[in-house]
């Protein structure tokens, strides 16, 4: 499969690869109190280069299994990482679905930048990868989150408590869902 390469006004958003580790691992130390509320708990290791190495390796795997699609949102000239998202857990078959994830850094926050590679990275999925649906999941007070996803097209389709472990406690979480247009 050839992988992606999106093209926004603003934005390049491509499969992470393993010359990536170095940004990648720059996002992660620039943003990380930023995300701390709205991720799990993070070891040290987490913040390391090897380890950002190892886990864009992992994903590499995913991949080549048609299972994950984590992608880097770069700046134009591909000199800074401004965002993430990843269409993560792929199922085949009857499904056709996956779950979508997506962070952005902490000085592009309310510019548009997620919108913007979302738009590209749904299409995507729907046209490229063939997907019928793509889920997504936010905590209720997360309303950036929640109206960016609505923004999007995506529809409440439930709520679970206690979800998903977040900063060290069971949080729960409003669930989402975006239904292939075409079909």
């Amino acid at each position: 499969m050839i992988e992606p390469r999106l093209e926004t006004v603003r934005t390049v958003c491509r499969v992470m690869t393993e010359a990536d580790a170095p940004a990648l691992l720059r996002y992660r130390i620039e943003n990380r109190e930023h995300f701390a509320p709205w991720e799990p708990q993070r070891e040290e290791r987490y913040f390391t280069l090897a380890y950002c190495a190892q886990t864009i390796a992992e994903l590499r795997e995913f991949v080549r299994l048609d299972r994950s699609y984590p992608f880097l949102v770069f700046d134009a000239d591909e000199r800074e990482v401004l965002a993430t998202f990843n269409l993560s857990n792929v199922v085949r078959g009857a499904f056709q679905a996956c779950h979508l994830g997506y962070g952005v850094a902490a000085r592009w926050q309310g510019q548009g930048i997620m919108r913007e590679a979302l738009v590209a990275g749904l299409a995507w999925a729907f046209d490229g990868l063939g997907l019928h649906r793509v889920m997504a999941n936010y905590m209720p007070r997360n309303e950036r989150s929640g109206r960016l996803l609505e923004g999007l097209g995506f529809e409440r389709e439930g709520y679970a408590r206690r979800y998903l472990q977040i900063a060290g406690v069971w949080e729960d979480h409003v669930l989402t869902a975006l239904v292939s247009a075409s079909e």
